[in-house]
């Protein structure tokens, strides 16, 4: 049994009721948005999202229905189109492995069937008169698109802080956890100062989450040393560089800075500054960073009931922090 299939175990019912619910809610009478559709169903990924709403959910209210389905549903289905949009600004032609939908049905539909998906999951929550669920999803899309906003202006001209960088990942990444986690609470019952509690813990989570796919980019096969780099060839700031970049000033900035602008895509010289940033302490730093976040966030519902949900909420934010892919 898988890492994820044992975090499931506390929600196994709920979320096999889920699939159906959630197949449900993408049908269309257009044909060709069916068959994307049915493309997209087939190539869908651990559902780490459903996995924290109904978690959440589950730790505060054993008796969990639909609301919760329609917040899992609304958080999967805006999920997935920020991902279709997101392949769409990266000029990306592979997602998970397999063909984009950008790849195969150019960006005019690959931007339609985002905003299609994106209407859906607001539409779901007004068929349902699930107004709060509207309103915690509807904040996550406008810190996503304002995060996505923020990290174009300030990649353009390198000049990404510490601070702007945390207030990047804030937005981009760690507003949909967030909304996961508060969305799941909601749904369960809880009150206004339950929500903001567990959406501040999802932000947390989502915030380790990041700076880990920032790690992941220096790693292969989990070998700290062999690493992809692909950032740093797509010229892009990530918090290991950001700390070596702040640590240093005068030549050896000038000369990070310049290898990332005109030398990205030439191999030795990104192969030697990634030496470098590992050297400088660039991970160290930042895996200090993550697991801080991660302990605030555990800190947050170290007050909840115990219960098998809980202690699998637990378990899947220390899979965030110590994946391998």
């Amino acid at each position: 049994m898988s890492e994820t299939d044992k975090i499931l175990i506390p929600i196994k019912k709920e979320i096999d009721a889920f699939e159906s619910f959630f197949r449900s809610s993408m049908q269309t009478k257009i044909p060709l948005l069916n068959i994307i559709m049915n493309y997209i169903l087939r190539r869908k990924g651990k559902q780490m999202r459903p996995m924290f709403v109904f978690l959440t959910a589950k730790m505060l209210n054993d008796k969990i229905g639909d609301s919760t389905n329609t917040a899992a549903s609304m958080i999967e289905l805006l999920h997935t189109a920020t991902l279709i949009h997101d392949d769409v600004v990266d000029e990306s032609y592979e997602r998970r492995g397999f063909f984009s939908i950008n790849a195969l049905w150019k960006s005019k539909i690959s931007v339609l069937v985002g905003d299609y998906l994106l209407s859906k999951g607001l539409l779901l929550a007004v068929d349902n008169d699930e107004y709060d669920l509207l309103r915690i999803v509807s904040v996550a899309v406008r810190e996503m698109s304002e995060g996505e906003l923020l990290q174009i202006q300030k990649s353009r001209k390198l000049n990404i802080t510490e601070d702007v960088y945390f207030e990047i990942i804030r937005k981009k990444t760690a507003a949909l956890i967030a909304a996961c986690t508060a969305a799941g609470a909601k749904s369960a019952g809880a009150d206004n100062e339950t929500v903001e509690k567990l959406h501040l813990f999802g932000e947390y989570v989502g915030i380790a989450f990041q700076i880990k796919d920032d790690l992941l980019d220096y790693q292969n096969n989990g070998k700290i040393g062999k690493p992809s780099g692909n950032d740093i060839k797509e010229k892009k700031l990530t918090l290991p560089i950001i700390h070596v970049l702040e640590k240093n000033n005068g030549t050896e900035k000038k000369e990070i800075l310049r290898t990332i602008k005109k030398h990205h895509k030439n191999k030795k010289k990104v192969q030697d500054l990634i030496d470098y940033i590992i050297k400088s302490g660039g991970l160290d730093y930042s895996s200090q960073k993550m697991n801080e976040y991660k302990a605030k966030a555990l800190e947050i519902i170290a007050p909840f009931p115990e219960n098998e949900a809980k202690k699998s909420l637990i378990d899947l934010v220390d899979y965030v922090v110590s994946r391998s892919k």
